[in-house]
């Protein structure tokens, strides 16, 4: 996918032949069905916030973790168990952030070369400047034009007010257009030469 193209919400990007919104049934009562019904979007949704299929599943399963042993409780005190669950991912990767910001982290040893399969995206412009934006801004773009959600839903799933919702999209929306319009003078050149 290139910066110009334009996403549609709920449309399969990938070619997986699945729908990218991640609507779970509300009737769903166990837990494990829930999670094998929500569980692409959470990861999808867990990959666009950390920039990183790994650290999206380790987010993922850590805050599916926590939500198991109070199941009953979210699901009938919430309202929307993939709000609340969307948000808990979100806090903690906000969380996560801050904690690995504070912290001194050394390389591995030289004799040691993990592997790691190269990210398909890793190059891509739309991604770097999307990594590049702050958790919160980074959260209400996927949520909005990933999953396809509202404002108000977004709102819900974040617990802020669909005002902070706007101005976090506004802000993301500027500085994309501000990072992406230094890129593409420079892909015009190597095309005309």
């Amino acid at each position: 996918m290139t910066a110009a193209a334009t996403v549609v919400p709920g449309t399969d990007v990938w070619g997986t032949g699945e729908s990218r919104r991640s609507d779970v049934p509300g009737e769903l009562t166990d837990f494990g069905d829930f999670v094998k019904a929500g569980l692409p979007g959470l990861l999808r949704y867990g990959h666009a916030l950390t920039g990183n299929p790994h650290d999206a599943a380790d987010l993922v399963q850590t805050v599916l973790e926590k939500i198991g042993s109070r199941w009953s409780y979210v699901q009938h005190k919430t309202g929307d168990p993939m709000a609340y669950i969307r948000r808990s991912i979100s806090n903690a990767h906000i969380s996560r952030w801050r904690r690995t910001k504070r912290e001194s982290l050394v390389p591995d040893p030289p004799d040691t070369q993990p592997y790691s399969p190269a990210d398909p995206f890793e190059h891509e412009p739309l991604w770097q400047a999307l990594r590049a934006l702050p958790p919160r801004q980074r959260a209400v773009m996927v949520l909005r034009y990933y999953e396809g959600l509202s404002e108000a839903e977004i709102a819900d799933s974040l617990g802020v007010s669909q005002g902070t919702v706007k101005s976090q999209a506004s802000k993301a929306i500027a500085s994309l257009r501000t990072k992406l319009a230094l890129i593409e003078p420079k892909d015009e050149g190597r095309e005309a030469g």
